[in-house]
């Protein structure tokens, strides 16, 4: 609407100026080399418009022909970099599509028109994975690494391509690589996290957190953080206690509902005396996530209390989450262990109608304790063979009897405190703390070959009496193996680790236009142009 308004405003005004000068008439006289011209100053005026015109056309002609050649040299690159652009698009559609002859053909096609382009490299490479031609892929990818705007997708590449070959050395340096280049990127800062978990590596791990901090919301980054200082606060537990309690400590900040950071902080501080910040602890701990590592710790705030101090101890931390199965079990516990067999029978009354194993497993206890009766113990052991599962430390397929950083597939804070055969349909022997197969390196995957396992949970992974170790034996044949992390598919159809994607923010046409070249070389490019 503007423009419209200026037009107007522009036509009308040189409309005045015409109507002003013919009301003005007057003589123009021109004298030049014997040679006198005279005209009315309207003749004048558009007799100078139309020189003025003539002198712009001849201009813009001969400029026309001088830059002919320039001109001819950008129509053939335009129309080369379209005909790129089209092939690069035909064959990533290609990949997706798992047409591979299309894709081989289109990839070659782009790196004769637009050889350097980071997306004909791009599709070269991925091409070059679909047929299995890793040497090609490698270094597809190792031309994008050494170019400044592409070089995070070519160290993604290459990170991708160390793990398929399974070179972790190579693959690490690669992402520690990526880390060096000041962006937040978080493959290659999960990669260096991985690694120093793998190993054990707990301040290492840490210091890889902190560098992707950025790439992390903020409640994945704190209870990441929360669990690498559980995990190195039980390493050096036996070496220095002060220094693990400072570091659970700043654990159980970070993740309030952590049950194994907040149970090692209640040991930790009722060893040094500070029994009333440890209650406070495992209270707010039980309140969100009740478990029985925390009644544990709860029940011996004190050493040298009696099992009666104890069961009223239990009985107050129960009735923080009334109608709780865990707090149940911790009542009945600690009143079996203070001989107050009413009280402990009273505390399970609510889930024998339909007890679990733990529930089954503890009344057999309380039947043997209080009147020896075999008949009822054999009674209750046989409904714990049939009773449905307890929670315990799941990850991968597998459980464990304690807590573990690490899952046996190399992930942080794999292990969930939950009934496992209900997902996973397949059950796995118990790894037990002092069996090597405790390493989460060390353990089948979910997704191997099954095998018959006994699930177990913490209470009763070390029975008391014959009949409940019977039970806890795991069958025969059952054996832990070494695995590798499981391989992603080898191409994508989304933004995957095979399709690592723009990361590098490559925008615009799929040739990078250069300055206008200098008149000099516009007939010798021309001239190249048809060698």
């Amino acid at each position: 609407m503007i423009r419209v308004i200026l037009f107007l405003v522009s036509i009308a005004i040189i409309a005045a100026s015409f109507a002003w000068i013919a009301d003005r008439p007057g003589e123009v006289a021109i004298t030049w080399m014997g040679y006198r011209i005279e005209t009315s100053v309207m003749v004048a005026v558009f007799a100078v418009s139309v020189l003025a015109l003539a002198v712009m056309l001849l201009w813009s002609i001969v400029r026309a022909i001088l830059h002919s050649p320039e001109q001819a040299s950008l129509f053939l690159r335009h129309r080369r970099a379209a005909k790129g652009y089209h092939a690069i698009s035909r064959g990533l559609i290609a990949i997706g599509a798992g047409d591979l002859r299309v894709a081989r053909k289109s990839a070659d096609e782009a790196a004769r028109l637009s050889p350097g382009d980071p997306l004909a490299l791009l599709l070269t490479a991925q091409s070059a994975q679909m047929a299995g031609d890793r040497n090609a892929a490698e270094r597809a990818f190792r031309q994008m690494a050494h170019r400044q705007d592409t070089k995070l997708l070519g160290l993604r590449g290459l990170y991708i391509e160390a793990q398929r070959r399974k070179d972790p050395e190579a693959a690490l340096a690669v992402a520690k690589e990526a880390t060096k280049m000041g962006v937040a990127v978080a493959w290659a800062g999960q990669a260096v996290l991985d690694y120093r978990c793998a190993a054990g590596d707990w301040a290492g791990a840490l210091d890889a957190l902190d560098h992707m901090k950025s790439a992390l919301e903020k409640f994945d980054y704190k209870r990441k953080r929360a669990v690498l200082l559980a995990a190195r606060a039980q390493a050096i537990e036996s070496i220095d206690r002060d220094a693990s309690r400072t570091l659970v400590l700043e654990s159980v900040k970070l993740a309030p509902d952590l049950a194994p950071a907040a149970a090692l902080a209640g040991r930790r501080l009722a060893e040094s005396g500070e029994a009333r910040k440890a209650r406070r602890i495992l209270e707010a701990a039980w309140t969100i996530n009740p478990h029985p590592d925390i009644a544990d710790s709860y029940a011996n705030l004190r050493l040298g209390d009696s099992a009666r101090e104890r069961l009223a101890r239990m009985q107050k931390l129960a009735s923080k989450v009334p109608g709780q199965l865990e707090g149940a079990l911790a009542v009945a516990r600690a009143a079996l262990d203070a001989r107050e067999f009413a009280t402990a029978r009273a505390a399970l009354a609510p889930y024998l109608s339909a007890p679990t194993r733990r529930v089954a497993t503890l009344m057999a206890e309380i039947e043997e304790t209080e009147h020896g009766d075999e008949g009822r113990v054999r009674e209750w052991m046989t409904r714990a063979m049939r009773a449905s599962g307890d929670p315990v430390w799941t990850a991968d397929g597998v459980v464990s009897d304690r807590w573990l950083p690490v899952s046996p597939n190399g992930r942080l804070d794999g292990f969930e405190w939950k009934v496992p055969l209900a997902e996973i349909g397949v059950s796995r022997p118990i790894i037990e703390a002092s069996s090597p197969a405790a390493d989460p390196m060390t353990i089948a995957p979910a997704g191997a070959n099954p095998e018959p396992a006994v699930e177990e949970s913490e209470k009763t992974a070390h029975p008391k009496n014959p009949a409940q170790a019977e039970l806890a034996q795991p069958p025969k044949g059952a054996r832990p193996f070494r695995s590798s992390k499981p391989t992603e598919p080898v191409i994508p159809l989304v933004h995957a680790p095979d399709d690592p994607g723009l990361e590098s923010g490559l925008d615009g046409d799929p040739v990078r236009e250069t300055s206008t070249p200098s008149t000099r070389d516009t007939w010798h490019r021309f001239r190249q142009l048809f060698r």
